[in-house]
């Protein structure tokens, strides 16, 4: 691999060691003035991943400081992350730098994927229809997705080995690549650092409260079904029972679950019960919805619910509010407000205990 190859895949080990080789510090990385244009980069490296899409540019072995600015701004970027240590960050912004990979990667060719794949200790043999894996590798790869067509019970194992196409094989690898991201994050900063980086910090910290409350009153940490409206709940009893939803319906449901913290693959094993499910067609539309195409769409609101009818069996609370976002948001508020209560009581009854 190149320089190029360094600077749109930062976190393989090469890349690693190249930008050692240079010698650049991390004071000179954070402080100085001709490092600013990688530390903007930096910046918009995690706003673009905060609003869902990290772009990549479009490099070429000439392009120099293009390439500089590209690979530093990753351990920037991580800097910055780390300084703001914030769960719902660090899992939005793992997700968007291996998902910016994967549409290269898919793209590339399989000299390339193979040299790649073994930079992660995977070292796939070719076959007609694009990699044949070890199972044992095809395991490891894809236990986190969640989808029934990536069960090794549903792939055709042949002397020990799976067939993937090249983008399955991208796919997979994008796995791998999100769990290398994650690793080390947050990183150790200290209060000198937090300062120098402040101002770069504000920006970000504003655009990530913004898009937190497009989601409810708070990053939601867990998907807790039972706190879910009851359109939502019936949507995914119908589901789940093979009744084939509206195309509204579906949608609703869909852009929902991906706003409260679901993801693709997990939404995907939901419609595998469906009978009209295809495999290709409900993940080009889950993945749509979920902003492939650079538009992340929002659930409906009541009103639109409501219009298309399907606005199911509302309670109590559907009376207070106008959107089903707003819904599980009072309930996961309800939930910790009760829970912090009971622990307040339970310090006060123990202090108690201890006075007598």
């Amino acid at each position: 691999m190149d320089e190029k190859d360094f600077a749109l895949y930062p976190y393989i080990s090469g890349a690693s060691a190249h930008v050692k080789s240079l010698g650049i510090s991390l004071d000179r990385l954070v402080t100085s003035r001709a490092m600013e244009s990688a530390r903007i980069r930096g910046k918009d490296r995690v706003m673009q991943a905060i609003s869902g899409e990290l772009f990549k540019p479009a490099l070429s072995a000439s392009d120099e400081q293009k390439i500089l600015l590209e690979l530093l701004s990753y351990p920037f970027s991580r800097i910055l992350v780390s300084c703001l240590d914030d769960p719902f960050l660090i899992r939005r912004y793992c997700l968007a730098e291996a998902v910016a990979s994967y549409k290269l990667l898919k793209t590339t060719k399989l000299d390339f994927l193979e040299e790649f794949a073994s930079d992660f200790s995977v070292y796939p043999g070719k076959s007609d229809s694009g990699f044949k894996l070890h199972f044992t590798s095809y395991i490891r790869m894809a236990s986190s997705l969640k989808a029934i067509e990536w069960k090794l019970v549903n792939r055709k194992l042949q002397h020990g080995n799976v067939n993937v196409s090249k983008e399955e094989f991208a796919r997979l690898l994008q796995e791998l690549i999100k769990e290398r991201v994650e690793q080390n994050l947050p990183m150790p900063v200290n209060e000198e650092l937090v300062q120098l980086c402040e101002p770069y910090l504000s920006e970000i910290r504003e655009y990530l409260e913004e898009k937190k409350s497009t989601f409810g009153e708070s990053e939601f940490e867990t998907v807790e079904t039972d706190l879910f409206p009851p359109c939502i709940t019936h949507a995914i009893a119908n589901t789940q029972a093979g009744v084939n939803l509206a195309h509204s319906m579906r949608f609703a449901m869909t852009a929902f679950l991906l706003t409260i913290g679901m993801n693709v693959d997990d939404i995907m094993n939901l419609f595998t019960t469906s009978p009209d499910f295809d495999v290709e067609k409900a993940r080009y539309q889950v993945e749509h919805i979920a902003g492939s195409s650079g538009t992340h769409y929002k659930p409906p609101s009541c009103s639109t619910m409501q219009t298309y009818g399907n606005c199911y069996a509302p309670d109590d609370m559907c009376k207070k509010i106008s959107h089903p976002l707003n819904y599980y948001s009072r309930k996961v508020w309800f939930r910790k407000k009760d829970a912090q209560k009971a622990a307040e009581n339970a310090s006060s009854d123990i202090k108690s205990e201890e006075k007598k």
